[in-house]
């Protein structure tokens, strides 16, 4: 996507001077008039089209460390382009990226990049998988872009400006209760014996609609802040697989936190992420739950 006056609302949010890294002469820097919001969006877009070339083509599949643990040519080849761009456009900022291609700097700014969030899904053509890309400033989260390419489905956030669904405006549920709520959840690639989410899942099926286990936290995230889930839970994730879902869900007006209420810190051992309306309500079964349940690891 080439950049073009006529975004929606959340692709305008302009950090101008606050937020815009220091020009050089010799660096090529992101124009001024061109924000963070859009230029995660062009990058994952871009990027979302690397994983629609690999999803069509025979795979190629390495294993980190065991056979669960999945990792493609297509993450590779998403990352690297995905790193190199925002490198391009704002040299010095630091990048966190699942694969390891990124860097650490003396910069406030960090983009948190997961090239192919859904790894399994996509190596079993399960079309549910994305590209998540967001920024922070320190611990303040700026931008977020979430891009499934299979259904060419965008979700957008701007510290501020509210969140939007291929461009436009989204919010969380109205769901009130739990009983009525409809939940996702997510189990983890390594030490699955040694994780208690069985027993949360159990749980939470008996008490809602249902727990649906779609493979990708960052379009499980997306789909609470846009109303499609109430409420997810889950442990261990780490900070490109959240970032990204959690600015969205605090835009359209959801809630955030750990199981004890805790305002949620990237890279935190829990997560609990719901339209608010129900936060307690499932806060309150899920600390009830970790009193008999093993402890997170």
């Amino acid at each position: 996507m080439a950049f073009r006056p006529g975004l929606a609302a959340a692709d305008k949010l302009l950090y101008a001077t606050r937020c815009s890294p220091p020009t050089t002469a010799s660096s090529k820097i992101f124009p001024m008039s061109k924000n963070y919001l859009q230029a995660a969006v062009e990058i994952a877009q871009q990027a979302g089209k690397i994983l629609i070339e690999e999803f069509s083509r025979p795979l190629d599949i390495r294993y980190k460390g065991d056979e669960v643990d999945l990792v493609t040519q297509a993450d590779k080849r998403s990352e690297q382009f995905i790193v190199s761009r925002l490198n391009e456009y704002f040299p010095g900022h630091a990048i966190t990226a699942e694969e390891g291609t990124g860097q650490d700097t003396a910069s406030e700014f960090r983009w948190h990049v997961d090239p192919l969030d859904g790894t399994t899904n996509f190596a079993h053509h399960y079309p549910c998988f994305c590209v998540s890309i967001a920024l922070a400033e320190r611990d303040t989260l700026l931008a977020a872009a979430i891009f499934n390419p299979y259904y060419n489905e965008l979700y957008t956030a701007a510290r501020g400006e509210g969140a939007a669904f291929n461009g436009k405006k989204i919010v969380v549920s109205e769901v009130s209760t739990l009983s009525t709520s409809l939940l996702c959840t997510g189990f983890p690639v390594r030490n699955r014996r040694l994780s208690p989410n069985l027993q949360y899942y159990g749980e939470f099926t008996q008490r809602t609609h249902g727990v649906r286990r779609d493979g990708s936290a960052a379009l499980d995230l997306a789909c609470v802040a846009s109303g499609r889930f109430d409420g997810f839970w889950e442990f261990g994730l780490n900070k490109w697989d959240v970032a990204a879902g959690v600015l969205l869900i605090e835009e359209a007006g959801g809630k955030v936190s750990d199981f004890e209420g805790t305002p949620y810190q990237l890279g935190a051992p829990v997560i609990l992420a719901t339209n608010g309306l129900i936060h307690e309500e499932m806060r309150q079964v899920a600390w009830e739950i970790s009193r008999r349940a093993p402890a997170p690891r």
